[in-house]
């Protein structure tokens, strides 16, 4: 498997989003390409991707999880944030989600950040003991949400 920095909007990129957004919220929608870009665009932001080594039936290597890291500053230091950690169901069970999280880690190290923060529901059972796995440590903390 690899995992990857996505840097450019591309079709196989928009493709991807269209398969694995509705794995992992059935509130959103997946994102064109102009979205993608203006996404892409942000300094704070590394979208990461995952491909099996194997190429499908029809030749391809596809994107099939993907991870969205964001570091930035505060007057307390340097934070970072994972979110929107998914993979595909048929590629799950794999390791592609720890490769994900392992490779976020690594480079939010890399970037001086001292810890990598991240939320998960408590009915993602899977996505609990995978970041567990991944030398995560649940925090005894309080979540509060602002919706408009």
């Amino acid at each position: 498997m690899s995992i990857e920095i996505i840097t450019e909007a591309t079709p196989e990129l928009e493709k991807a989003f269209a398969l694995l957004i509705p794995q992992l919220s059935t509130s959103s929608t997946p994102m064109t390409l102009e979205q993608l870009r203006e996404l892409l665009a942000q300094d704070s932001l590394t979208l990461l991707a995952f491909r099996p080594d194997e190429p499908n039936a029809d030749g391809e290597r596809p994107i099939l999880g993907m991870l969205s890291l964001v570091i930035f500053h505060i007057p307390t230091g340097w934070r970072a944030w994972i979110e929107d950690v998914v993979v595909d169901d048929a590629a799950r069970g794999q390791g592609a989600g720890k490769a994900l999280v392992d490779a976020a880690t690594h480079i939010a190290q890399e970037k001086g950040v001292k810890s990598v923060d991240l939320t998960s529901r408590p009915s993602r059972e899977a996505a609990n003991r995978l970041y567990q796995r991944a030398g995560f440590a649940q925090r005894e903390t309080n979540v509060y949400r602002f919706q408009n």
